[in-house]
């Protein structure tokens, strides 16, 4: 059974782990009294030098090492380390205090919170044991890890990760090992993109099919076909957020070595031991499923697992077929399905961001100032004149003239025929300027932080939902989204702002353009002037006795009404909705 540590047990864990630990709530499992005895630091050093992999690979799946054994200071970065190759230059000694101190200035720990790279899943920054201290200097390792790879755009398990590493090693080791884990090419230990992230649910899903069928079926069964297939998404937090820390590290022990499939060896471990004991009619999680869903109960059971680390191992292990180059072959077959979607689509997935060069900065801000006052009397040009050059005010412009410059645009949402309506609606100063995607789902990860930092600079915008029911609407918003933290005359921050030039759209299944109510109207109520609104928790476009498009803060639910300011009805037909993608368009001229 485990049991917690004694005061002076404690304070031979505190030497285990680093000072960046609170070690006092960590349950310690300790070995079994028949165990046969643990190798040591040696044993694995003479494997790795002797270049013996499988009997390395046997030594790490069962030595149980307990939670508080001294040996994971010297082993996790032997096991990160042999992965290095000429691109983990960045690792050598010294590198990581040298950026710190480019980065932040000094080598002391800040005492305000660091604005984290948008690769990283806010929801998901989870630190497990680590004091204040402890989390700061995550926060450090992954915002220098994001300075020196810039191309990492979407990888949401590096902050768990780095956490892990610091309960046993120094932070500028946890920097090295991590350079290692993400430039290794022989393995997958982290994938960096949204794309790659889609890959690795869709193949965790696919070969549990294969390999773990009752499982698999049982949970199909708990649920609509959609919504098996979504509860797939968040497998990987099944292991970092769910699992009891003394498996987890055991796993890790297993991970830094053979990489990426052993999270996928867990993951069908936990549907297979979920199964087994959900099955039952009697199971408190049968109970659990009843009452909340089976995404509820499985996280749930995770927490509560109910077999050793050393068993759950075995689980997962045992699982016959699984072979690398299996995996392998289902991951890129995934891969290159996911990409021809992409392409037929009309889009282009790219391995980096493609996007990175279209944050806004002084020079891009200026030039769209510069050329307003030409647009400006452009727009007011006399109807017959903008006629004359080629240009139809009412309806779909051509892209002929290269004025509306919507070829450019790679959307994974729209068609070009809907890239075309929708250029018609937008104003005719705005459809000289070229768009430039700030923002999307796909690359960039679902955080409302992540979508503030690439876009609230930017003005106006033009954002593109499409729902996991292929509905497809968006809005029009003429003001910059940092206006949402202005104030009044008292001191009090505005609820909403924006202008009557902002208006909401829809393309699918209905195509319609809901313009402000005012525009026709001598007259309106204040509750017909709520363009826009938005805060840490929500975006909210359109208000008064309900609001058009509401999004939550993890960017994945959402929910639509009728509202006074547009007098639209609900842009899909059920009102609530599950975003499958969110892109946000900015405009600026060309160089």
């Amino acid at each position: 059974m485990p049991m917690m540590p004694s005061a002076l047990e404690e304070a031979e864990v505190s030497n285990v782990f680093t000072s960046l630990v609170n070690p006092t709530g960590i349950t310690i499992v300790p070995c079994s009294p028949t165990a046969k005895p643990l190798k040591t630091i040696t044993d694995v050093k003479t494997a790795l030098q002797q270049g013996r992999k499988q009997d390395l690979k046997y030594i790490l799946r069962n030595n149980a090492w307990p939670v508080d054994h001294p040996i994971r200071n010297q082993l996790w970065p032997l096991l990160c380390m042999q992965h290095q190759n000429e691109k983990s230059s960045n690792s050598i000694e010294g590198f990581y205090w040298e950026m710190v101190k480019q980065v932040f200035g000094t080598m002391e720990l800040p005492d305000k919170p660091i604005n984290l790279p948008p690769f990283v899943e806010p929801s998901h920054c989870h630190s497990y044991y680590l004091t204040h201290k402890g989390r700061a200097a995550v926060d450090r390792v992954v915002s220098v890890l994001g300075y020196a790879y810039p191309d990492i755009v979407y990888s949401p398990t590096i902050y768990s990760i780095c956490a892990l590493l610091l309960h046993f090693i120094s932070e500028e080791e946890c920097y090295n090992c991590m350079v290692c884990l993400v430039v290794c090419k022989e393995k997958t230990f982290i994938t960096q993109t949204k794309l790659l992230y889609e890959v690795t649910w869709k193949t965790v899903m696919q070969i549990s099919k294969k390999h773990v069928k009752g499982p698999a079926v049982f949970l199909q069964r708990h649920c609509n076909s959609a919504r098996a297939e979504r509860i797939y998404v968040d497998w990987i937090w099944w292991i970092f957020q769910g699992l009891p820390f003394q498996h987890l590290i055991r796993i890790m022990d297993c991970f830094f070595h053979e990489g990426i499939k052993v999270f996928y060896r867990t993951a069908m471990a936990i549907l297979i031991l979920f199964y087994k004991n959900s099955s039952a009619p009697t199971s408190e999680y049968q109970a659990e499923i009843q009452k909340n869903g089976v995404e509820s109960a499985l996280l749930k059971f995770c927490k509560e697992m109910p077999v050793t680390p050393q068993k759950f191992l075995k689980v997962a292990f045992g699982i016959r077929g699984l072979s690398s180059a299996y995996i392998s072959r289902v991951f890129i077959r995934t891969e290159m399905v996911l990409k021809s979607k992409t392409v037929i689509s009309g889009s282009r997935q790219l391995v980096r961001s493609r996007s990175s060069e279209n944050l806004p900065n002084s020079q891009s801000q200026n030039n769209i100032q510069m050329v307003s006052h030409t647009l400006t009397i452009r727009e007011r040009m006399p109807e017959e004149m903008y006629d004359d050059m080629g240009a139809h005010s009412p309806g779909p412009r051509t892209l002929s003239m290269g004025i509306f410059p919507v070829q450019n645009v790679e959307s994974v949402i729209l068609a070009q025929e809907d890239l075309l309506t929708l250029w018609s609606w937008l104003p005719v100063r705005i459809t000289m300027y070229t768009p430039i995607l700030l923002y999307t789902t796909e690359e960039h990860g679902c955080s409302l932080t992540t979508f503030y930092v690439r876009v609230e600079q930017h003005e106006p915008t033009l954002l593109l939902i499409k729902t996991c029911n292929n509905e497809v609407f968006g809005a029009y918003c003429s003001s910059r989204w940092c206006e949402r933290n202005q104030k009044d005359q008292r001191g009090n921050r505005q609820a909403y702002f924006g202008t009557g030039e902002t208006f909401l759209f829809s393309l699918y299944p209905e195509r319609a353009k809901y313009p402000w109510v005012g525009i026709d109207a001598d007259r309106v109520e204040h509750g017909a002037e709520l363009f826009m609104a938005a805060d840490t928790k929500m975006i909210t476009i359109g208000g008064g006795e309900g609001q058009a498009i509401w999004m939550d803060e993890n960017i994945r639910f959402g929910k639509t009404d009728r509202c006074t300011t547009f007098n639209n009805p609900p842009l899909c037909p059920k009102g609530d909705f599950e975003i499958r993608v969110l892109e946000v368009y900015g405009f600026a001229t060309e160089q």
